[in-house]
């Protein structure tokens, strides 16, 4: 039996704020002034330099997310160095990372886990640090590839329709999705979810089936207020969505689960005529994304937002990384600078290229070049799937998702996925701004991304070194800086505080969270 009180547990807590106020007292506090007869005490001039704290994941796995020792910076910031950090240059400020919640995840999540296995799972996941602070999330508006079945929330039999929308009803989620989700608010009552619909009801498509086709321009209004009706209902279950997009993938059409065709024209007329003019006014507001499909076709979103009329409307462009490159974000950018940028789908899974696992090629190319090229949220596919990379209902047969669930345990597995977000989301904080860094991928093989957050202004510098031998870097800002060796095919994240004081605090509040 457990003899000790509810006091004791409070006492670690209690004593560990205790330390960080006198070390606050000790760096502030007046000093003690001796007699006159003793010769004055001439303090130094020599600045406090900050501590970079450390954390280190290895591509062999050796090290998961694994804290290092810390390291002192010294005042020669004016010297030559790799990477020279400006915190007065700022571009985009963050809203965060995430990953779906597909009907598979929360299917997983709700019927393979016990209570106190998913309770500790989704704090894990959305808790504060040192836990993982996702704050992104993804929904499916109907089925997609990861669901149990074929549905959109209009089904009506086959050669019925319903204008009206009589019919629709959110029955396929309130088992499984919306508990799941209302649960991860719960948890994290700021997390920002962006919602999308694989296909519109089968009665407003070409083919009258959810499984290809396109969708029919009778139906283009009634379309939209199926949509509405999805973000109106979804609020009356506690569900506030951050931002639509009108398709998934317009320029694919599937033909193994629920998908649709809708070309740019199209998109354009849409949010012009009936979805812009709809959310306009509405408060809080819903921002529309465009595009939400591959790098690869940047001159899509382009021409949609070359409308000045369907622009107005439009807040950013959502992108995928499965063709192409991150670097059609900036092009986009440039273009229309005004319009955010969100990486809202990517995925990795158990084929010939993840051979050696993924750790590196996420880090790098989704999220480090990811948010250099203007993302200002980056959205993961699965939150979870089972050992047999489903549930599932046709589309990839080996995605992974950031954790696995195994279906008969309930054994939780952390993915490469997970540790490569966790080097973002548990440092890079919701409102912090993407400052200036040196880019050193091209020249040394070290790719690197620095933020500055805004609560505490700490500063966050995320690298990666994809060489098979280790790299020596020199970091300066300010006029502070630090030597690190990088070891080989190594993912880091260095976190200060220009101010030492605060570093300190920080440090107690990051302890007391962890022990509580």
């Amino acid at each position: 039996m457990d003899e000790r009180g509810p006091d004791s547990n409070r006492a670690v807590p209690v004593f560990i704020a205790l330390i960080a106020l006198l070390t606050l007292a000790a760096l502030y506090a007046p000093r003690f002034k001796p007699p006159t007869t003793v010769p004055k005490f001439v303090p130094s001039t020599r600045p406090v330099m900050p501590i970079v704290e450390l954390w280190l994941s290895t591509a062999d796995r050796r090290l998961k997310l694994a804290p290092q020792p810390d390291i002192e910076m010294s005042a020669d910031g004016s010297l030559p160095a790799d990477v020279v950090i400006d915190v007065h240059s700022k571009y985009q400020t963050m809203v965060g990372f995430g990953a779906a919640m597909t009907d598979s995840s929360a299917w997983l999540l709700q019927n393979k886990l016990n209570e106190s296995q998913r309770d500790a799972l989704l704090h894990e996941l959305y808790g504060p640090p040192p836990n993982l602070n996702l704050n992104m999330m993804r929904l499916t508006i109907g089925a997609s590839d990861f669901s149990l079945k074929p549905y959109t929330l209009d089904d009506v039999a086959f050669g019925e329709s319903d204008p009206q929308l009589l019919h629709f009803n959110v029955a396929s989620n309130v088992q499984d999705v919306i508990p799941m989700v209302r649960e991860a608010l719960s948890i994290n009552p700021g997390l920002q979810i962006i919602a999308s619909p694989w296909s519109a009801p089968a009665w407003m498509k070409s083919s009258q089936n959810l499984i290809g086709g396109a969708l029919l321009e009778q139906y283009e209004s009634t379309y939209v207020d199926y949509l509405v009706k999805y973000l109106d209902t979804y609020r009356s279950y506690g569900i506030p969505i951050f931002a639509l997009t009108l398709q998934n993938e317009p320029n694919f059409v599937p033909i193994t689960y629920p998908g649709m065709e809708m070309t740019a024209t199209t998109r354009a007329r849409i949010v012009t005529q009936y979805l812009g003019p709809k959310l306009a006014s509405r408060r809080p507001k819903v921002g529309i994304l465009e595009w939400d499909h591959n790098w690869n076709h940047p001159e899509q979103p382009s021409s949609v937002l070359a409308d000045p009329d369907t622009a107005r409307y439009i807040d950013g462009v959502a992108w995928h990384c499965y063709a192409g490159s991150p670097y059609a974000q900036s092009r986009v950018h440039r273009a229309y600078p005004q319009k955010d940028t969100y990486i809202t789908e990517c995925s990795g899974g158990d084929w010939a290229s993840s051979i050696n696992g993924e750790l590196l090629w996420f880090t790098r190319n989704l999220l480090v070049t990811g948010t250099r090229q203007w993302a200002r949220g980056v959205v993961y596919w699965n939150l979870a799937l089972d050992e047999n990379h489903g549930p599932h209902f046709g589309g990839c047969d080996a995605c992974k998702g950031v954790v696995t669930i195994d279906s008969q345990t309930g054994t939780v597995t952390r993915n490469d996925e997970y540790y490569a977000l966790a080097h973002f989301s548990r440092f890079v904080l919701p409102g912090a701004v993407r400052v200036t860094s040196t880019d050193t991928d091209a020249d040394k093989g070290i790719a690197n991304v620095a933020f500055q957050n805004a609560a505490d202004g700490s500063i966050v510098l995320v690298m990666v070194n994809t060489n098979a031998e280790a790299r020596r870097v020199s970091v300066a800002e300010g006029q502070a800086r630090f030597e690190y060796t990088m070891p080989p095919q190594s993912v880091a994240t260095f976190v200060w505080s220009p101010d030492r004081a605060v570093a300190w605090v920080r440090r107690a509040i990051w302890w007391l969270k962890r022990i509580q």
